[in-house]
């Protein structure tokens, strides 16, 4: 894809980091976008949505959704420790009974960190939080029963600007939390699908 006027005039090293990002090679369960990026965390971004398939045209999908946002900032915000920083969110409905498994916030963060090191991710300063989500629904909503969702928040800062890795890992993690078979050795799923809540 030729680069737009705007693009031309990036600095190069992120120039460099956009095209790694669309140079990645992702799961073909994912759909992936790109969305615009939020433009008040540094002076340059990149974002992507993600939707596990089959998803509606338009809406998330019921078997998980996630976001990347690839921030640069020369001047090397202090709590970056780089020029680059990643914000990553993954989503996906769960079984209710392992919506309850206590270690499952651990599970999904080790998740994303095995992905990331599997495909040679350099980076630092990682951060997160995984968050379980139980739900039961009351009046004109009982029908729909008991649900569970799995919310991953994490950021960290890659070392240089070949996010390749960076991406294709984050679209694994989408696509082991929807339940779908992990494409590395050693992992283990919790569950091997994930049901519609009613």
């Amino acid at each position: 894809m030729p680069e737009s006027r705007s693009e031309q005039s990036l600095p190069p090293e992120f120039g460099a980091a956009l095209d790694a990002v669309r140079q990645a090679k992702t799961r073909p369960e994912l759909v992936i976008n790109e969305i615009a990026a939020p433009s008040s965390l540094a002076p340059h971004a990149i974002a992507l949505a993600a939707d596990v398939s089959p998803a509606r045209h338009g809406s998330d999908s019921e078997l998980g959704t996630g976001r990347f946002i690839l921030l640069y900032d020369p001047d090397e915000p202090e709590a970056w420790g780089g020029r680059f920083r990643v914000v990553c969110f993954a989503q996906a409905p769960l079984e209710t009974e392992i919506g309850l498994d206590p270690f499952l916030a651990d599970v999904t963060w080790s998740w994303l960190i095995d992905a990331l090191d599997a495909r040679g991710a350099t980076y630092t300063a990682a951060s997160g939080t995984a968050t379980k989500i139980l739900s039961t629904g009351f009046g004109e909503l009982a029908a729909q029963g008991d649900g569970a969702q799995i919310e991953l928040r994490a950021s960290w800062t890659p070392l240089d600007h070949d996010v390749t890795s960076h991406v294709e890992g984050w679209g694994e993690l989408l696509c082991m939390l929807a339940g779908l078979p992990p494409t590395g050795e050693g992992v283990r799923l919790l569950s091997p699908r994930r049901s519609k809540r009613g």
